[in-house]
């Protein structure tokens, strides 16, 4: 196939790209040039920013578009009309599992009820807009390319290249071993998927011309104590034990949710992280387990806004004092 990647140099859309190569397709990146431009050597790099000119995909044509960068749904009109018609081919949105109203019961399908978005489009991705835009992507794709639009929606992805390193924090720390603060309980449902894995079926789904939408998450029941007991499996050396503090005890304290990634502090959040991704995985999607993960994330410098080991030493004694 001659595939289109509105993105690709970076994270989700490196690691499609590198699937679709290994495979024999034919691949074209468009970017801006600001990040990996040097790498995919073999694939044809188009330089251009899509919320200004999209001029260089004119009298081109695609059998697929891969659309890892969407946030906005004029973006997704943007393209549509900025491409020859039919020159997108089979469109692929990777949308997320931020598009669901809190879920009525676990193991929620995905037809489960959508985030209200009939108002206007908001000017900026934040925590609260972020689902709404993509409920709005999503609605914009189908409108712009039709029926046979593919929509994968995500839960955390994770792996190699991650650039918020929200999952890297936890293979940092459990490395580093000793007493580890992990935020709430250990039961609070959690899903996440290694972008490796998503890339491949992405491309799979592609392959045999699938269409709908479909979660890319791990199978619940799964957990955050079942993350980082998978993560220290990998990663921990022996004496490491994971002290749960309780969320009130942190929020009275002043810590963000942002200072433990992935922590699942809301109702909402802890209702999304039970997808029932039994429709991907019967069309194909392979999931690693999550230790494997940890095992391929390359050390990095720590976040800046999360927590210090002397703020967390801080924490775990007065925890400990209470």
């Amino acid at each position: 196939m001659r595939i289109l990647i509105m993105g690709g140099t970076r994270f989700v859309g490196l690691h499609f790209a590198e699937a679709a190569l290994a495979a024999g397709h034919h691949v074209t990146v468009l970017h801006r040039g600001r990040s990996g431009a040097h790498l995919l050597p073999d694939a044809t790099h188009l330089i251009a920013d899509r919320d200004a000119d999209l001029s260089a995909l004119r009298g081109r044509r695609w059998d697929a578009t891969v659309d890892v960068s969407a946030y906005y749904p004029r973006q997704v009109r943007d393209l549509a009309a900025a491409l020859d018609p039919g020159a997108a081919g089979h469109y692929l949105l990777v949308s997320s599992m931020a598009v669901y109203d809190t879920p009525a019961a676990p193991a929620f399908t995905e037809d489960s009820p959508l985030r209200p978005a009939d108002g206007p489009e908001p000017d900026a991705v934040t925590g609260e807009t972020y689902g709404v835009l993509k409920v709005q992507c999503e609605r914009a794709a189908r409108e712009a390319f039709g029926p046979k639009t593919l929509l994968v929606r995500p839960t955390y992805v994770i792996g190699p290249h991650d650039y918020t390193h929200r999952f890297d924090y936890w293979v940092r720390r459990l490395a580093r071993g000793g007493e580890v603060l992990a935020p709430g309980r250990p039961d609070a449902p959690l899903q996440v998927v290694d972008a490796r894995d998503l890339a491949a079926w992405m491309l799979t789904l592609l392959e045999r011309n699938a269409s709908g939408a479909l979660h890319a998450a791990t199978p619940p029941p799964f957990t955050f104590g079942d993350l980082l007991d998978a993560v220290a499996s990998a990663v921990a050396p022996a004496g490491t034990t994971v002290t749960w503090v309780a969320e009130d005890f942190l929020r009275t304290a002043g810590v963000p949710e942002r200072a433990l990634p992935l922590w699942p502090g809301s109702p909402e959040l802890r209702a999304t992280n039970t997808a029932d991704p039994a429709a991907a995985l019967a069309s194909g999607l392979r999931l690693r387990p999550v230790a494997d993960t940890a095992r391929d994330v390359p050390a990095f410098e720590p976040m800046p806004e999360t927590l210090t080991p002397e703020r967390e030493a801080e924490l775990l004694a007065a925890w400990h004092r209470r």
